[in-house]
């Protein structure tokens, strides 16, 4: 990992800029920013520096009381027979222990034909290296029974007619609740919602207090019952547009944004949280509760908070999981090839994974403090995500490796908040995907992306490199403080044979409030990221500061040190 020089900065108060002063701030950043020193961007930008496991900053472990091995269980590597059931076995008595639990899977490899299901806290699934331990999994989850967890998603498929519908390739089918959900191996709360699709399953979330004040950026907030929360509890804030598209979390979501262009879905259900921030409380002082990170926007009169059900202390490392390679049909039609399913889960890990051939590697939904780190994508087979984020608050994604052609190869997507990429290669047709869903305040961070233009891309000296993908009623592509931080680009094909005409990156047309610090390449680019960004700086040079989140994290470590 590349290291830097600490620069002396006051502390970041996270994203403080209002809707009502960021075509200001864009003129004026435009005029300035190109002698603008690091510090002062880094007051312009969200506090990225809480992302990962217990907020950054901590081991990737945790005490171990009980040790088990799926070998005790019935497990037999490399003897060509099914282990399902023997690893199911093990889960099973790790369910009934007390006390943290640590499952080893040795060398070798093991078949699984069915979801692994991990639901408890303080619990370890290591296997001996990525090089030492395979699971693999001969046919896809279609072929499974299905899960009862999806079965709302299955009805939403069928409700709203989902279809991918190609007439030029002759394609008309219906989508696959894999697309975007489920995975062998699956975490999560047993009999949780995992994700809200049908209004008509809505209950009321019971709030335990209600917050009275509070500033965006700023960890501290006033409630009216203090006595329902407590130092160490895992909170949920949750922000409500009941006023329709004249609310003023629109207005903070997408500042300047005509009202036209923001789809139906942020208005629709008023009694659904339209963004959710899960967080640790630190400690309560009278009627003022002071969290572990920082308030995503300023409180308002419809906002509460309530309890959300997670796991905790999760961690999955050091394996490989392989499936065979199989024909690509079409986009959201995916057969659940699917790796690894993280939900409900508050500070846990991934750790050292490869995935072999995936629809996707890593999936998530209703996830925070994670950090999904080492993980490496290969295969011929086309996936739709390699790790993708949604409704995911403060997790940290470090060194990602896509070798694999992959439809979205990172993406943010919907309730996707402060969460980063960073420190991650991406091989195989590069595209920085955010998918609508009010997903913001998230960060692309330190990346090194390889392209090799096709002929049509060479003929127009241009490239998609930011894409917008989801449903209209979730448009637009996100929310404001969505941020770009070095990221370096190599063109490997046909440098020679173009002009010195720039080669233009685009492909978002509805991006409000996007921070751009350090976009490069071999050759000459220049940036079309509509309708402004706040701050357009890409010739930035970050020798000195390669890692946003990085340079946040060190700085808030050293002043939380300083302070005691």
């Amino acid at each position: 990992m590349r290291m830097f020089k600490r620069i002396k900065s006051v502390p970041s108060r996270g994203y403080p800029l209002k809707a009502s002063v960021f075509t200001a701030v864009f003129l004026l950043s435009m005029c300035i920013c190109a002698t603008e020193s690091i510090d002062n961007i880094n007051q312009k930008v969200p506090n990225f520096s809480y992302a990962g496991y217990k907020n950054g900053g901590h081991a990737l472990r945790i005490p171990v009381k009980h040790r088990l091995n799926v070998v005790d269980f019935g497990a037999v590597a490399n003897d060509g027979k099914d282990d399902t059931l023997a690893f199911r076995k093990t889960l099973a008595k790790a369910n009934s222990l007390q006390g943290s639990v640590h499952i080893s899977v040795p060398a070798g490899r093991f078949i699984i034909s069915d979801i692994l299901y991990i639901q408890r806290s303080n619990i370890v699934l290591q296997g001996a290296g990525t090089a030492g331990t395979t699971l693999y999994m001969p046919r896809p989850l279609s072929f499974a029974p299905n899960p009862e967890a999806l079965a709302e998603l299955r009805t939403y498929l069928v409700t709203l007619n989902k279809r991918q519908r190609e007439p030029h390739n002759l394609i008309d089918l219906p989508y696959s609740q894999y697309s975007w959900s489920g995975g062998y191996i699956w975490v999560g709360v047993a009999g949780d919602r995992i994700k809200p699709y049908l209004d008509e399953l809505d209950t009321p979330i019971n709030p335990i207090a209600k917050p009275t004040a509070g500033k965006q950026g700023e960890s501290v907030m006033v409630v009216d019952n203090p006595s329902a929360l407590s130092a160490g509890q895992v909170v949920t804030i949750n922000w409500y547009n009941k006023a329709g598209e004249n609310s003023a979390l629109l207005a903070s979501l997408y500042p300047g944004l005509s009202r036209d262009h923001i789809g139906e879905n942020h208005r629709k259900f008023p009694n659904r949280p339209l963004v959710t921030q899960y967080s640790k409380v630190a400690k309560v002082e009278g009627n003022r509760v002071t969290l572990a990170d920082v308030l995503l926007h300023d409180i308002e009169p419809h906002t509460d908070i309530s309890i959300t059900p997670f796991l905790t202390n999760v961690g999955i490392e050091e394996l490989t999981i392989a499936f065979p390679d199989s024909p690509f049909v079409a986009h959201h039609i995916e057969q659940g090839f699917n790796g690894i399913y993280l939900t409900g889960l508050f500070d846990g890990w991934v750790k050292n994974i490869t995935v072999i051939n995936s629809d996707s590697a890593v999936l998530t939904e209703k996830i925070a403090n994670v950090t999904i780190k080492g993980v490496t994508t290969t295969g011929t087979h086309k996936a739709h995500y390699s790790v993708a984020m949604s409704n995911t608050h403060n997790v940290l994604v470090d060194g990602l490796k896509v070798f694999n052609p992959v439809e979205h190869p990172i993406s943010f997507n919907t309730g996707a908040t402060k969460s980063v990429y960073t420190h991650s290669e991406i091989y195989s047709r590069p595209i920085l995907d955010q998918h609508s869903g009010a997903n913001h305040q998230n960060l692309f961070d330190n990346l090194q992306m390889y392209i090799e233009l096709n002929e049509q891309e060479l003929a127009s000296n241009s490239y998609a490199l930011f894409k917008t993908g989801g449903a209209k009623y979730w448009w637009p592509a996100h929310g404001a403080g969505s941020s770009f931080w070095n990221i370096q680009i190599t063109f490997e094909n046909g440098v020679s044979n173009i002009s010195n005409t720039p080669i233009k990156l685009y492909g978002v047309k509805d991006g409000p409030g996007a921070n751009l610090v350090g976009v490069k390449a071999n050759m000459p680019v220049k940036i079309e990221y509509l309708p402004q960004p706040a701050i357009l700086d890409a010739e930035r040079d970050l020798t000195s500061v390669p890692s946003l989140y990085l340079y946040q994290l060190q700085q808030r470590l050293a002043e939380s040190e300083s302070s005691k």
